[in-house]
Parts: structure tokens; sequence; C-alpha cells
């Protein structure tokens, strides 16, 4: 049986970034494993970087669109409330390109990366950690002295680590389109439609090369196929022509919401990204709080490693972060609760006061998505 110091289950964006980190640190085992045979493929995330991202982190070339300034907010009605920054303020990701960029630079520091392989389960060891995987049909186990769980929303590490999980989550769904003819600067268009997108909202932007289409809202009384093709039918054609283009990609899967969860580690293990709820209850954007709690992950990894205590571990803790979400965790439960057309229409008209719509600005361009570790 192998043994690893750092087993890392699920390749998205926390994974490969945790691995990146950590790998860079000479020394340090690690295995990367992910159920998927291409990274490139079934890709979950809608790639929307925010300017704090990408201002703090850097990416590798090419793996980012061109830059948006520009938001136009929609009431039910579709009366439009246009917002404008003077800085390059969203930048939508190509993700499988960034995908297999991060996992070159893994390979190229040593890290072992084991595709098509799900997870199985645990068993305690002494100090060290068995993890049980299956590779096409084939069980095998490693041991690990740290389990990271990068394995999405509904994370099993998080069950068999015995830490929290996820109660609250929107369901997303976006179509990639190519060959769309696009005029003028790049917009992020955001529709407020409580039947389209119970809870959330619904989306059209480009990348300076393709466009995408999108819905998320609550799963009580939403269909997210069905909303995204009457999303498409009755707005997305004032916005954009869809005629003679082609429909690349499609994503989806679920969301937490309810901000980043309390218990995340212990002295096994931790969760990151998704799993560790590492979402903004607000907005549900997830690139930033992905990244920089990934970050804070493999800083505390690797003193564990360097100092041999499995209780270094503890220090990665979810309330070190609750409190700073407490008035995104209540607007998140006040736009759930919003289901009335009428009171939307309203809470858009009232935006349009000059007082309210710097306060729409600062939501959609503020520097506010996750908070550093100090």
């Amino acid at each position: 049986m192998k043994s690893y110091d750092v087993a890392i289950v699920g390749a998205g964006l926390a994974g490969l970034q945790c691995a990146k980190l950590l790998s860079s640190r000479r020394g340090a085992k690690i295995l990367l494993v992910d159920r998927k045979t291409d990274l490139t493929k079934g890709v979950h995330t809608t790639g929307i970087f925010v300017r704090k991202t990408f201002e703090d982190f850097d990416f590798p070339s090419g793996t980012l669109g061109a830059p948006v300034r520009n938001v136009t907010l929609y009431s039910p009605r579709l009366k439009p409330l246009n917002l404008a920054s003077e800085r390059d303020e969203f930048r939508v990701g190509k993700m499988g390109f960034l995908y297999e960029s991060y996992l070159r630079e893994c390979l190229e520091n040593g890290v072992e990366f084991s595709d098509s392989t799900g997870y199985a389960g645990i068993e305690t060891c002494g100090g060290e950690t068995i993890v049980n995987l299956e590779k096409n049909g084939s069980p095998f186990a490693v041991k690990t002295k740290v389990l990271v769980g990068a394995d999405g929303a509904q994370s099993r590490v998080a069950k068999d680590l015995n830490l929290d999980e996820n109660r609250e989550f929107i369901v997303g769904v976006e179509e990639v389109w190519t060959n769309v003819r696009l005029e003028g600067e790049p917009v992020l268009h955001c529709f407020l439609d409580s039947r389209l997108a119970p809870g959330y909202l619904a989306w059209a932007t480009n990348d300076g090369a393709e466009i995408h289409l999108g819905v998320g809202g609550y799963r009580a009384g939403f269909n997210p196929r069905e909303a995204l093709e009457e999303f498409k039918a009755k707005t997305v054609g004032k916005i954009v022509d869809l005629s003679g283009a082609n429909l690349s990609e499609k994503r989806g899967g679920k969301i937490p919401v309810g901000g980043v969860l309390r218990r995340i580690a212990g002295e096994r293990g931790l969760l990151i990204g998704d799993a560790a709820g590492a979402v903004s209850p607000l907005t549900a954007g997830g690139l930033d709080p992905c990244l920089r709690l990934s970050r804070f992950a493999a800083e505390v990894v690797g003193e564990r490693l360097e100092t041999g205590d499995a209780r270094v571990l503890l220090k990665y803790s979810g309330e070190l972060f609750r409190a700073r979400f407490v008035s995104r965790i209540w607007m998140r439960r006040i736009l759930k609760a919003v289901s009335n057309q009428f009171l939307l229409e309203v809470g858009c008209a009232f935006l349009r006061l000059p007082l309210l719509k710097k306060f729409a600005a600062h939501v959609f361009f503020g520097r506010g998505s996750f908070p550093d570790i100090e």
C-alpha cells in the first residue's frame, strides 16, 4: 500500500489550487484523485472571476477572457439598471484550459494524479488514514497523513471525517455558445425574476469570444433546464442573436449558499472549495473563496507536515469567517423569501434611487468577496 503525506479528493479548482501550492513545498508526497477521465469535461462552475481575484492571484496566460466593466440589472418587467465601473470588474475564466494548466504545474512539481478514480471511504490506522479508492472498477487503498476533501457541495469526505456538511443549496445551469456575433464591450446582464430564477438570478455575458447563458434558483418548484429554455426564448434574443451559433458546453450543479461551514477541519483532514461551503451566501460566487480558502488550507497542511502535530489542522476553522458573513447570510434569506414578482419589481425601482444605486454598484463592484486571513 502506497503512503502519501497528503491525499486530495477532487481535482476542480479547489483541489488543483491546493495541490499546486503544496507541491511547491519540496519533499511533500501528494496524491490528487478525480472521478473524471478528462478535467476539461463536465465543468460545474460558471467561471466568472471578480476583480479581487485576478488582482490578487496570478493566472496562466490565455485562461481569462476579456475584462467586463459594465453590468445591466433587469427587473422582472425587463426594466434595466445600468452600472458602470472605471475598473475591470469581471473576467470569464476558460475553465478547461485553466484546469489543464494547473494540473500540468502539479505534475511538474511531482504530484501523482489518478483520473477515473472514485472515493469509497476511509479507515483509521494509528496516526495515518487509509483512503479507499476505486479506479475503473478496481478497488485500491492508500495511506495518508492528511486527507483533503475537495469533492464538491455534497462531500462524502466531510461525512467520513465527521465534519460539517452543507444544508442549503441553489441549483444552477449554464450553456456556453460559440460562433456568436459580438458587438460592443462585454457586459454582464443579470435578470431578477422569481419565476425563472427563484431566490437567485439569470445571467448572460461574454468573454470576448463566447456567450455564457445561465439560470439559478432554489430547487422547490424550479426546473433549471426548462427555466433556461424560457429565459433564452423570452429575454436573450433581445441581447444576443443565437442564430448560427454553436452550443459548445453545458454546465450545472448544486451551489451551497449557507456560508462557509464552522467545522471544516479535524486532526485527520480538512475541506476546501464547495465542500467547505466556500461560496458567498449573497452572490453565490465561489471562485474567489475557493482560491483563498485553498491557499489557507495549504499553509496549515504545510505546517502540519513540518511539525508532525495533527492538532495544527484545527487552526483551519470556519469560525474565522462566519462572523464576517452575517449580513450576507441575512440578505440571502431575504432573497429566498421574495417570491412575488411585484415586490421584486418595486425593489428594482428603488435601486434606481441614487443612494441605493450606489449600494447596488458596491455589491457588484466591491472587494468583499471573501476575507483574507489576517
